[in-house]
């Protein structure tokens, strides 16, 4: 086992989801766009053209530097980023040095842990370059240049591959509940970089190295694992770290250098002249928190508050699809209690999301024909005694179609039979014809149970169970 331990820090990358880009006014949307067609002379980087700054990606800075409590100055500015890529027309980047749009925040992970954020940045996103197998060339699509992105900076404090991919699945979550970005990775709607080092417990940070663009939470765990392994080794064996910047092979499951780390100095920042420092006075940061959604973690304690064991609200709480059609559900369901609030927790987490899982890929809540009112009533349907759980669970897939719940049982004739009489004289019949059950249960009152089934299927399963149960076992001298 190696002695050395990891030092983690993330740059996340999140593509705000505007519907124009942050300095001009072409469509920001790149998903199944034509190559280059969403571009124009601001983001072609042609002379003598002026940025004009979108204030939605101001505003959707703002709150999301708030919600990972970050300070929002007074005044926030603008520069200019110098490095070379052929998806780069300007061969400078618009972001944003040491004036940003939050800093000296922080994301609390659980009780023990808390991650620090440096700061939280606005910049417009490079184009996307293209490398087609086998051809001796490259492509360039600037659909995706001046694309508003927020990057959050983490402080070294990550301690494990995992903790990483704890604190990007928590990121995700706040910008999808706030709205500010579809926070997709497998979209590019949000990337990461990771820097990355080891060292002896207690001995200084040793010579980081920076992994980057890696485009799902699985390929960081699993690129930083296998940095960690391989700085550990070059240490072990004598050698020193280079600082540089390497790529991930995501089919080799390895690193890669990719070049010699640039220092700050490299970039040559300097104050964008085109583009003046913004002002926030105190009425504007007021009318963005009063704008801002409820946050997962709030969510979490309001389900706990409301009854949901801790599992359940923390599923709910952090998937924003989840959360909405729950707390929609709810609305729908009259006089909502622990119990209910309990039971429906359980269908939506298991027998909504699993038949969701066993259709189609692409299929999902928010795609699917399930409404939060037919689910409030297939729910209150079973907790009523109505139809019993087993029927309801046999009618979901049609109710998943879009169908009532309440339709279906009435036309079907699943309606749970609760008149004691009408149990009885099944009750009779059965015990009429399974003598032999009848001498175990003597033996032994477990048995009980074998006799109860054949209740329930002579009844079709609308027999309500614990009826059955009672009359069962006054006739059978149990009670």
């Amino acid at each position: 086992m190696s002695t050395y331990e990891p030092v983690i820090g993330l740059e996340v990358h999140l593509a705000l989801n505007t519907n124009s880009k942050i300095f001009c006014s072409s469509d920001s949307e790149t998903k199944d766009a034509t190559p280059n067609v969403n571009v124009d002379a601001i983001s072609l980087g042609l002379p003598g053209c002026l940025p004009v700054l979108n204030k939605e990606v101001v505003e959707k800075g703002i709150m999301l530097s708030m919600a990972v409590n970050c300070e929002v100055p007074s005044v926030t500015q603008f520069h200019r980023k110098h490095y070379f890529y052929p998806d780069l027309p300007k061969n400078y980047q618009i972001s944003q040095y040491d004036r940003p749009i939050g800093e000296h925040g922080f994301i609390q992970l659980n009780a023990e842990r808390r991650i620090g954020i440096t700061r939280c940045h606005m910049e417009e996103d490079a184009g996307k370059s293209q490398h087609p197998a086998y051809a001796p060339h490259s492509l360039v699509d600037l659909n995706r240049t001046g694309q508003p992105l927020i990057e959050m900076v983490t402080e070294p404090e990550i301690s494990s591959p995992e903790e990483a991919r704890e604190f990007l699945t928590k990121v995700r979550a706040i910008a999808q509940a706030l709205g500010v970005s579809e926070a997709n990775p497998e979209e590019g709607k949000m990337r990461a970089d990771v820097n990355v080092s080891v060292r002896l417990p207690g001995a200084p940070f040793g010579t980081k190295v920076e992994i980057k663009n890696l485009n799902s939470f699985k390929a960081v765990q699993n690129a930083l694992e296998f940095e960690i392994k391989r700085q550990s080794r070059v240490l072990e064996d004598g050698g020193e770290i280079r600082q540089e910047t390497r790529g991930w092979d995501d089919g080799g499951q390895k690193t890669y250098v990719m070049r010699v780390k640039e220092g700050e100095a490299d970039y040559r920042y300097m104050s964008d002249p085109d583009l003046p420092p913004i002002h926030i006075d105190e009425a504007w940061l007021e009318l963005v928190r009063n704008n801002t959604p409820e946050l997962p973690d709030a969510k979490f304690q309001r389900y706990l508050d409301l009854g949901l064991r801790d599992y359940d609200a923390n599923i709910i709480a952090f998937d924003i699809d989840l959360a909405t059609f729950y707390d929609e559900t709810l609305n729908n369901y009259d006089a909502v209690d622990s119990k209910a609030a309990q039971n429906i927790a359980n269908w939506l987490n298991s027998d909504v999301v699993g038949w969701l899982k066993n259709e189609a890929d692409n299929l999902n809540l928010s795609n699917s024909q399930l409404s939060p009112e037919n689910l409030a009533e297939l729910v209150k349907l079973v907790d009523s005694g109505e139809i019993s759980g087993r029927t309801g669970k046999d009618i979901l897939p049609d109710v998943m179609q879009g169908n009532s719940p309440k339709k279906i049982v009435d036309e079907k004739g699943l309606g749970q039979i609760t008149d004691s009489s009408a149990i009885e004289a099944i009750v009779d019949t059965v015990i009429a014809e399974n003598q032999n059950i009848v001498e175990q249960i003597k033996e032994n009152p477990k048995a009980l149970n074998s006799l109860l089934g054949r209740v329930m299927k002579a009844s079709q399963g609308k027999a309500k169970p614990d009826v059955v149960r009672n009359i069962l076992q006054e006739k059978l001298g149990l009670s």
